[in-house]
């Protein structure tokens, strides 16, 4: 279900579609907005005693704990929660859930995002092997790959539940007629399929996008890659990083090393103290800043650890918890 935009989301998000944009200008107005337009971020600055108008710069903003999804509407003022995404959970979980009053910002956000790493999704036969989401309702990777098949060019763009098969068949199709093709799949289907039906690829890109989702044991990404270059042969693995509470992704072509589009930025954040950035190199905690969050908000405390490079780009070392904690700075060594 569509909304019309309000003043302020409509004049922000034409901005956004500029060729070029001054992220920090822009990620200043947007914090300032929805510091005083939605209610539980509000609520979170006011407990940290922070003004909104003495913020200068983005390194000083405060970053919502992401797990506020599971508990509150994270939404604009005068904005009645619809339309909304929802996370995968473990037995028992409470699902985060993200409320998207126009979709038209998220197809926005994926599309250009994607084709600034990849040219266009509609050139790629589009294989998506995402059983785990595929399962249940209300997933945003689901919708994001639903309008990459939609929008292919090649008619034998599709979903695949567990009919490994049927995918190996339709890889040695693509493969036989050269058709440039993108093999999306939930890094424990990949694996799986990957043992079962190894095949050399030499026109398809394998893109994974994290997660056992309790199916298999956790695994380093780097291990992950290995396993999954060899049944495949082929010289890396590409990687999306995307969450339910973001509008955007981050992409990386290989050696699990992202980089964002324009309009997203991750900074590391201490773990002993969230409101204080790490230099370059340092691994802590990931926050991003997703100007795509017009309405929720665009400033998010991820509970993934990982390192931020000085050109921007960035690793995920792995999931938050008190052992990561105590052992962070023994988890990655600079180059």
């Amino acid at each position: 279900m569509y909304f019309c935009l309000v003043s302020f989301e409509q004049d922000f998000f034409q901005t956004l579609q500029l060729s070029s944009i001054d992220f920090e200008s822009m990620a200043l107005k947007l914090f300032r907005h929805q510091a005083l337009n939605v209610p539980v971020y509000r609520q979170f600055l006011s407990h940290l005693k922070i003004r909104p108008n003495e913020i200068t710069n983005t390194a000083q903003i405060p970053f919502l704990p992401v797990s506020f999804f599971k508990s509150h509407p994270i939404i604009s003022d005068g904005i009645a929660p619809s339309f909304g995404f929802t996370s995968s959970t473990t037995t028992g979980g409470i699902p985060s859930q993200h409320f998207v009053p126009d979709l038209n910002i998220y197809q926005w956000s994926f599309t250009q995002g994607f084709n600034q790493f990849y040219y266009s999704s509609k050139y790629f036969c589009v294989l998506a092997l995402l059983p785990n989401y595929l399962e249940r309702s209300g997933s945003s990777l689901v919708y994001m790959a639903q309008n990459f098949i939609d929008g292919s060019k090649f008619k034998n763009s599709n979903f695949y539940l567990y009919d490994f098969k049927a995918l190996h068949q339709q890889l040695l199709e693509n493969e036989k007629n050269e058709i440039p093709t993108l093999l999306l799949g939930v890094t424990y289907a990949l694996l799986d399929f990957a043992a079962e039906f190894p095949v050399p690829l030499k026109h398809t890109v394998v893109m994974e996008t994290g997660g056992m989702k309790g199916k298999r044991e956790e695994m380093q990404r780097s291990e992950i890659h290995r396993e999954l270059e060899q049944a495949f042969q082929v010289t890396s693995i590409h990687s999306e990083y995307g969450m339910t509470e973001l509008l955007s992704q981050a992409y990386s072509k290989g050696k699990g090393i992202f980089n964002c589009p324009p309009w997203m930025r991750v900074v590391a954040a201490d773990l002993h103290d969230p409101l204080s950035q790490l230099a370059a190199a340092k691994a802590g905690s990931l926050n991003i800043i997703d100007l795509a969050n017009i309405y929720s908000c665009a400033f998010i405390a991820t509970d993934d650890l990982g390192v931020v490079h000085k050109d921007g780009s960035f690793e995920v070392l792995g999931r938050k918890d008190h052992s990561d904690i105590r052992g962070c700075g023994l988890m990655y060594q600079p180059s």
